[in-house]
């Protein structure tokens, strides 16, 4: 942009508010907290408070429900919203002292701190893995799994397993609340034991080849033929894992198969898939990628599960506070 464009523009000093009026209504509000002045299109409105108002607590009430409902009591039947500033000075607010506006809003802004570095510490996790520690190969599957023939000839397994894409390999009384499987049938199933990986050739949305899970049931069960079920040496399985779990496979899988017959199944030869190339390190950066995963994807769930605690704590306050 040009300078000569910014001549126009509002300059906006510390401590000061300004705002798009005809977004208003969408939270195209903010608080300008920057240690130097900035400028904003002259389109904006900006605005100073008083002694009376703690910055902080009109900041958090901006964006609470009880701002929307004054947006909306305010805009009188119309189609676009316009708040400009006399507009937005129409509105009432109930304030408490100042020195428990400066409690709340100190508060508040905790509580904000907490949901940022709760949001920061999901990607902080990943550092101390050095992917080029020692050299990668590629190698095809078939150098590191065999494929799985034993069948249940002797009716010896009575339990079904299926392999979600969400849920990964479970029990079919577990997924469908009954089995499904044919008792006349599940001699010609196969035998699926502990840590054996299976490929479930149903595509979706999520799974758009369909998606590869290992058993992690601690017991052994019986699968369809329709699934291929492959058992690895030579490799961690809990890196394999994570490498199905990724989208680097994929391509192959698109170059070399097709959705065959029906549009909801993919297609491809078993000597093609057991074929298909995996990223290789050293077996201990295996582990170690594998260790740093699973470490990582439980922080992911705990996080979100404090972050989701926080965010409905902060929820609550303003709910609670501004009426």
């Amino acid at each position: 942009m040009r300078e000569a464009d910014k001549k126009m523009y509002y300059i906006v000093p510390p401590n000061t508010f300004a705002y798009n009026p005809a977004r208003i209504n969408v939270g195209s509000i903010g608080y300008q907290n920057l240690t130097k002045s900035v400028i904003v299109s002259s389109l904006y409105e900006v605005f100073k408070t008083t002694e009376k108002v703690d910055d902080h607590f009109l900041w958090h009430w901006f964006k609470s429900n009880d701002f929307q409902k004054l947006i909306l009591q305010l805009q009188e039947g119309g189609v676009r919203l316009y708040f400009y500033y006399d507009k937005l000075c129409m509105g009432k607010i109930d304030l408490p002292t100042l020195e428990e506006q400066k409690r709340i809003g100190a508060c508040l802004d905790k509580l904000d701190n907490l949901i940022t570095l709760h949001q920061r510490e999901y990607f902080s996790q990943f550092e101390n893995i050095n992917r080029h520690a020692y050299p990668w190969e590629q190698r095809k599957l078939n150098t590191i799994a065999d494929k799985v023939t034993e069948k249940n000839t002797n009716l010896t397994i009575q339990e079904t397993f299926t392999n979600s894409a969400e849920f990964g390999v479970l029990s079919q009384r577990d997924f469908f609340d009954h089995s499904i499987s044919n008792s006349a049938n599940i001699n010609g199933y196969y035998v699926v034991k502990y840590n054996d990986f299976v490929y479930n050739p149903r595509i979706s949305v999520t799974a758009p080849v369909g998606p590869i899970n290992r058993n992690k049931l601690n017991r052994s069960g019986i699968m369809s033929p329709l699934y291929t079920v492959f058992r690895t040496y030579n490799v961690d399985n809990t890196y394999l894992e994570w490498f199905f779990k990724s989208n680097c496979w994929h391509s192959f899988m698109f170059f070399n198969g097709d959705s065959g017959a029906r549009s909801d199944r993919f297609s491809i030869k078993d000597i093609v898939f057991f074929s298909m190339p995996i990223l290789y390190p050293d077996i201990s950066e295996q582990r170690k990628i594998g260790y740093f995963l699973n470490k990582l994807d439980n922080l992911i769930t705990l996080h979100q599960r404090k972050l989701e605690k926080l965010k409905n704590i902060k929820k609550s306050m303003l709910e609670k506070m501004f009426v």
